[in-house]
């Protein structure tokens, strides 16, 4: 690569807004071994055929570009990303890259238990887990699958592993889950995780979300409040997907991910790609570029970058969920990738 599409010095990877983007979201898979109620149906969705996923080749390529303009920090997700086998080769593949870049990943937990040690051993650096109760019931009415106990080895294993912080991800559901938030965060302290609760955005594959159902971070916070003394820690938020708060004074921290009702667009630093090799500039977008192609037909690398600056210069000011125009993406989070 010329030094001018190489050096993110030279040239950051910003778009028309002065955002420079310095974390991909890599998804691996559209599958899932769950059925969450807020992300699809009980019969589940027609998943990608296998020849349109990237191969951990192409998804190394395509990351190692991202990486040569200025990508530190990389994501695995999914569907979820556990299902793709062998999944610690591709780890060790991006860990492999010059600078190398923060790996990271977000899973349901399932099968954690078998892969913490040998993801940790191939560079994976952290995890995040979906949780979104501890009451093995309203587990299994939430995810139409009754396996609590596995999500709760798969942390216990990722803890023991090193994979340091581990985070817990909760969406939280009026009446579903939203009265026991406090619960989960006192669950979490007791074992040294840090919770994450997420307003419910619409990404379903039903197309069934309504804001005024939403749990608000404002809501969130008055019942975490009732329980828990929470103040803001000092230092700036940043880019972070999460606005924290101490607990009880610290150190302990709780956070709340507000895309909905406390939008951080301002801050955003994200691309998406998902299992197909389609980037997307946010996670609410309705277009995507093509990746796939141009890499099956032999361009080089210069050419991918000059796509990925492309995509990243038209990004658009937010994600519009308060504009009466606002369409929900037409691919669910699960084929996304979050």
């Amino acid at each position: 690569m010329t030094d001018l599409v190489r050096d993110p010095a030279v040239l950051p990877l910003a778009d028309g807004f002065g955002r420079v983007h310095s974390d991909l979201r890599v998804s691996v898979t559209d599958r899932c071994n769950l059925r969450c109620t807020y992300c699809m149906p009980a019969e589940g969705l027609d998943w990608l055929p296998r020849a349109e996923l990237l191969t951990f080749e192409e998804l190394t390529r395509i990351v190692r570009v991202a990486v040569d303009l200025g990508v530190r920090t990389v994501r695995l997700t999914g569907g979820e990303p556990l299902l793709r086998r062998g999944l610690p080769d591709l780890v060790a593949q991006l860990a492999a890259l010059t600078p190398r870049p923060q790996l990271a990943m977000t899973t349901n937990g399932l099968g954690l238990d078998r892969l913490a040690g040998p993801l940790a051993d191939a560079g994976l650096d952290r995890v995040n887990v979906s949780l979104d109760t501890v009451d093995r019931e309203a587990f299994h009415r939430l995810t139409r699958r009754d396996r609590l106990p596995d999500v709760v080895r798969g942390l216990e294993a990722a803890a023991a592993a090193g994979l340091h912080p581990v985070k817990v991800n909760a969406v939280a559901m009026r009446g579903v889950n939203d009265e026991h938030v406090a619960d989960l965060l006192d669950w979490c302290l007791q074992r040294g995780y840090q919770l994450r609760l997420i307003e419910q955005m619409p990404l379903d594959a039903q197309h069934a979300w309504q804001r005024d159902a939403m749990v608000t971070q404002a809501e969130i916070l008055e019942r975490l409040s009732e329980r828990f003394t929470l103040s803001t820690p000092p230092g700036q938020r940043g880019s972070a997907p999460a606005e924290t708060w101490l607990v009880d004074g610290g150190p302990a921290t709780v956070g709340v991910v507000a895309s909905v009702s406390q939008p951080f667009c301002g801050s955003c630093d994200r691309l998406r790609l998902t299992a197909d090799g389609q980037l997307r500039s946010c996670l609410f977008a309705r277009d995507e570029d093509d990746l796939r192609g141009p890499l099956r037909s032999g361009v080089d690398d210069e050419t991918l970058a000059v796509l990925v600056r492309r995509l990243v210069s038209s990004k658009r000011a937010g994600h519009g969920i308060d504009d009466p125009s606002f369409l929900q993406p037409q691919r669910p989070m699960s084929a996304i990738g979050g």
